[in-house]
């Protein structure tokens, strides 16, 4: 029995006796969200050749209510169906993400046949509504933000590029109409979902995802799109993009590109961390793209929440990983001995490694909240904005923390830190490429 099986029946037996799932109307899209993680084979994404078509008429846009939640107070334990999902990932992460880490990190790529039991676990078809073949029930970004967490444990790079199409599938969700969703989503809902990727980030120095270098110009009915576009997870393989340019005349703006159009190149983009999501550059070169392509019809406050979700996401990958580091330092303090003591004795350590704890507790604490508030349909700018300078502060400084507590071992690749250094020094920088 594969340890992907054994986390299915896991899974299974627990929600079995849990009656929370038949009165929240939620039992039968876990179940078969778990139900793919139990299947024997796993199926190769088709390559870029695909070829998206309207599968139906839906006269109207597909939207998934919001989860509801916010308030003054909130509560910190996740309901038993998140707990569920949540426990699915980390399991899934610790036995599938964890041990390919080093390799891929090396290897600057994900292996196939991993992102293919990535997509067969069915995270992406959670966030597309059931009349589009998908099995979700509601909008969670809470949810979202717990799996994300839980896939980081394993490795952040690894997680980066596992959860990259659901980006995409999220935002046409979220903002397509409903001639996209029909051309798209129910690719993204099926046994085989593409690869794709939200390509926001540009190679320039102090990068404002509003101020944008890569240009969008009207040409009769089309746009016309030409720039550069940086640390694009999925690049070589992806068959989809949603690609941030500024339109003439309007402003930042979302577009649909598929890998197949005239002008569009893939480059290398070796970086220090995130080397595992195997992203490259995206090369624009007055690429045609169809004036019904453009994403929410280019409004302003539309790309402004997907630069703001997009920013929670990457602190959900930031406190999962912060937490790798933790789990980690805890028994190696323990076990290390320095004049005939375990170095966790030594006050000095010990204050370390609380610290740890306190400003990772803090990192969740905020990232919760913020997500809380998409669900409750507030106003979420200012928490996603304290969220993500936490993460970005006090992620790298656990991971400083780490390499310092493991002395020379925190320098080597022998010992997983350093790797965890390199990732958790991306939350401040990245934008885009990831959607809660």
């Amino acid at each position: 029995m594969t340890s992907l099986t054994r986390l299915g029946l896991r899974s299974l037996s627990r929600m079995a006796a849990n009656p929370q799932l038949d009165k929240l109307n939620l039992r039968k899209p876990t179940e078969k969200v778990l139900y793919h993680g139990t299947k024997a084979g796993f199926k190769t994404v088709t390559a870029a050749n695909r070829a998206f078509k309207a599968v139906k008429n839906l006269g109207s846009p597909q939207r998934l209510p919001k989860g509801g939640g916010g308030g003054d107070l909130f509560d910190l334990t996740p309901s038993d169906d998140q707990s569920a999902l949540q426990d699915a990932a980390r399991t899934f992460a610790m036995e599938q993400l964890r041990p390919a880490a080093s390799a891929s990190d090396t290897a600057y790529a994900a292996p196939d046949a991993l992102l293919a039991q990535c997509a067969e676990l069915g995270f992406t078809a959670l966030g597309i509504p059931e009349s589009l073949g998908g099995m979700g029930a509601e909008r969670s970004a809470v949810t979202n933000a717990l799996i994300a967490e839980a896939m980081a444990e394993g490795d952040m790079g690894l997680a980066f590029a596992a959860l990259a199409p659901s980006a995409v599938s999220t935002a046409l969700v979220l903002w397509g109409n409903a001639d996209q969703q029909s051309r798209y989503l129910a690719d993204f809902a099926g046994e085989k979902p593409p690869a794709a990727a939200l390509a926001v980030q540009e190679p320039v120095a102090l990068f404002d995802p509003f101020v944008l270098q890569t240009r969008a110009m009207r040409s009769g009915g089309e746009f016309v799109l030409t720039g550069l576009k940086a640390m694009v997870p999925l690049a070589k393989s992806a068959e989809l993009f949603i690609v941030a340019a500024h339109l003439e005349g309007s402003g930042p703006a979302l577009f649909l590109v598929e890998s197949s159009s005239k002008g569009l190149s893939v480059e290398e983009d070796r970086s220090m961390g995130l080397r595992a999501a195997g992203a490259a550059r995206l090369r624009l070169e007055s690429v045609s793209v169809p004036s019904g392509n453009l994403l929410g019809e280019g409004n302003a406050a539309i790309y402004e929440e997907c630069i703001q979700l997009s920013r929670l996401a990457w602190c959900a990958l930031a406190a999962g990983c912060a937490k790798s580091v933790l789990d980690y330092i805890v028994p190696y303090v323990n076990e290390r001995e320095a004049l005939g003591e375990p170095i966790s004795h030594r006050q000095s350590v010990a204050f370390a490694v609380s610290n740890m704890a306190i400003e990772l507790g803090g990192m969740r604490l905020l990232t919760w909240r913020a997500a809380s508030l998409v669900d409750a349909d507030e106003e979420f700018g200012q928490a996603v904005a304290l969220a993500r300078r936490l993460c970005a502060d006090k992620g790298m400084q656990i991971a400083n923390d780490g390499v310092q507590l493991l002395g020379g071992h925190g320098f080597v690749k022998e010992h997983p830190v350093e790797r965890w250094y390199r990732d958790l020094r991306s939350v401040a920088l990245m934008e885009g490429g990831l959607l809660l």
